[in-house]
């Protein structure tokens, strides 16, 4: 993974070149807006976007920095959020920075006082990363904040059975597109499809970008759909 230079992390925090890029999620059928994700955006100081997972990777060398950065961006994109449900990320590793005993969370607090928020939790590459969402998952649920499991299928991750069993909305990885021909992945989206039905969860299929990938999501029965197929309804704000 690239690297980035120390002066340019530096003149980013510095400067806050942040922005928040609000995608729609598309009701599968009618194509009406339902809500927005609201994803992170970084820019250099010639307003090159840089690519947000090698900013946040050098934030982790860094833990309060990280915290610092995704409170500075949650304010950001609750701030600007278009109306109605709000899809939001977080960083599990910024969350447990300030997950102290005896006191509430200063990201918790935070988010639990707009309505309509979906904390989005991202499936995990490994144990740790796991125990982390899974403590994450919990303070939310308790605060009955809706929960949804992100990029489910996507490669070099886990599914965590009790988070799957928690959340509230199941949002699968574009990567399925490329392994629906495969009958036994075939069988396994549509059997968690149709555990997402009987359990009453909501369903997303991202990475839609054609028509024929609508209408494969058609075909699924899931609930939303999600990619550049809409862009035109893409939001883009800067700090």
């Amino acid at each position: 993974m690239s690297k980035l230079s120390p002066i340019v992390l530096l003149d980013v925090i510095q400067q806050q070149r942040f922005g928040v890029e609000y995608q729609p999620l598309i009701h599968t059928h009618n194509l009406e807006t339902i809500a927005h994700e609201a994803l992170a955006r970084f820019y250099r100081a010639d307003e090159q976007l840089l690519h947000t997972d090698h900013l946040f990777n050098e934030l982790h060398h860094s833990p309060l920095t990280l915290f610092q950065v995704e409170y500075a961006m949650k304010q950001l994109q609750l701030a600007h959020a278009p109306a109605g449900e709000l899809f939001l990320n977080l960083d599990p590793d910024a969350y447990a920075v300030a997950d102290i005993t005896g006191e509430e969370n200063p990201l918790l607090s935070m988010l639990q006082q707009r309505s309509n928020v979906v904390l989005e939790i991202i499936e995990n590459s490994d144990i740790s990363d796991a125990r982390q969402s899974a403590n994450m998952a919990q303070a939310f649920h308790k605060k009955n904040i809706q929960l949804a499991l992100d990029d489910i299928g996507s490669p070099h991750s886990m599914l965590s059975l009790p988070i799957l069993i928690t959340v509230d909305c199941l949002k699968f990885d574009r990567s399925w597109f490329n392994q629906l021909y495969l009958p036994n992945h075939r069988i396994a989206l549509e059997s968690l499809i149709r555990y997402a039905k009987d359990t009453g969860k909501r369903t997303v299929l991202e990475g839609v970008e054609t028509a024929e990938q609508l209408e494969i999501a058609r075909q699924l029965n899931v609930d939303m759909v999600q990619g550049f197929l809409f862009k035109q309804r893409f939001i883009q704000i800067r700090a």
